[in-house]
């Protein structure tokens, strides 16, 4: 897998509707300094989405300075996000490991009855096997990794995940199939056990499949 980096302005980067990203929610964190590229700075905060079962997913967010120089941004604002995911590793303590963002396109500051959304449109090639697997409480489940390409020969590499129906048809294609996909983006809290034994927590994000199809 290729070091995907985040770069590029909002001007300059990819429109085309083949990764689409919508999130209405609740800002999370404070703004915080992401990178600067070509001169432009961008920022990063975590926008909360609640889902019908009760649990909040908490997406990281990076938005351009040219977006928000007239917006003050601040937590428990409500907000409607627009943009698509970008995948990119990042080094940590020894280790490559894959960050997943929203890049922003637009944002703007909605009401308080306005409801959570979190919708995901993604069209691209699977890269990696897909692997089957049952849950502990015996559901099906079916994880993919979906090459989902950009302007100057990028691409973005997203986990995806399949459930049920979804997850018996994801399991069985083959690498290079050309797949769209409608979702949502999730975070998920998991444990890992570190080289020195000790047990951290970790979060992990992806896209929950709710409709694919070649």
């Amino acid at each position: 897998m290729e070091n995907v980096q985040l770069q590029g302005t909002v001007l300059d980067e990819n429109r085309c509707e083949t990764n689409k990203a919508v999130l209405q929610g609740v800002i999370m964190t404070e703004l915080k300094f992401s990178h600067k590229s070509y001169g432009e700075s961008f920022y990063l905060f975590e926008v909360g989405i609640g889902r019908k079962s009760g649990y909040r997913d908490e997406i990281k967010v990076v938005i351009s300075e040219r977006l928000i120089w007239d917006i003050n941004l601040a937590m428990g604002m409500r907000v409607k996000v627009e943009g698509q995911i970008r995948t990119y590793n990042e080094e940590s303590d020894g280790r490559s490991r894959l960050n997943i963002v929203v890049f922003t396109r637009g944002i703007q500051i909605i009401d308080e009855d306005e409801l959570d959304e979190n919708y995901i449109y993604l069209e691209g090639f699977l890269c990696k096997a897909p692997i089957r697997r049952t849950s502990p409480l015996g559901r099906e489940l079916c994880d993919i990794m979906l090459a989902v390409n950009r302007m100057y020969n990028k691409s973005d590499y997203i986990p995806c995940i399949a459930w049920g129906r979804n997850a018996t048809y994801a399991g069985g294609l083959e690498v290079g199939t050309k797949l769209s996909i409608i979702g949502r983006i999730q975070s998920r809290e998991y444990k890992k056990r570190d080289t020195d034994g000790n047990i951290i927590n970790r979060i992990a994000y992806e896209v929950s499949i709710l409709k694919i199809e070649e």
